[in-house]
């Protein structure tokens, strides 16, 4: 199996960053939901972070920018919720097939 071109530290990155972001606008749900799901990122299955790296290389970064953030904020103002980072990052795989359409 191919080692992802995006490993798992750097997307378990992409929920500290956010979880600090959270805690600096003073949004304790939202840390706490973005730390949760940093907590379940080493559960994420490898194919779904290649899936992650082929999607966000086809795109590029700033529409993956584009897409990551708004989704973020949503957890943090608790617009959206997940149990697991790999149900946020299937939430982000279907935004990023929308867009590719």
């Amino acid at each position: 199996m191919a080692k992802p071109a995006v490993t798992r530290d750097a997307f378990r990155g992409l929920f500290a960053f956010y979880a600090a972001k959270a805690h600096h606008d003073k949004e304790p749900d939202g840390e706490r939901s973005l730390l949760k799901l940093f907590g379940s990122s080493q559960d994420i299955p490898e194919n779904l972070l290649e899936l992650w790296s082929d999607r966000t290389e086809v795109l590029g970064p700033e529409i993956v920018g584009n897409i990551i953030g708004p989704c973020a904020q949503q957890v943090t103002s608790g617009r959206a919720h997940y149990d697991r980072a790999s149900d946020f990052l299937h939430a982000l795989l279907r935004e990023m097939d929308r867009r590719k359409h």
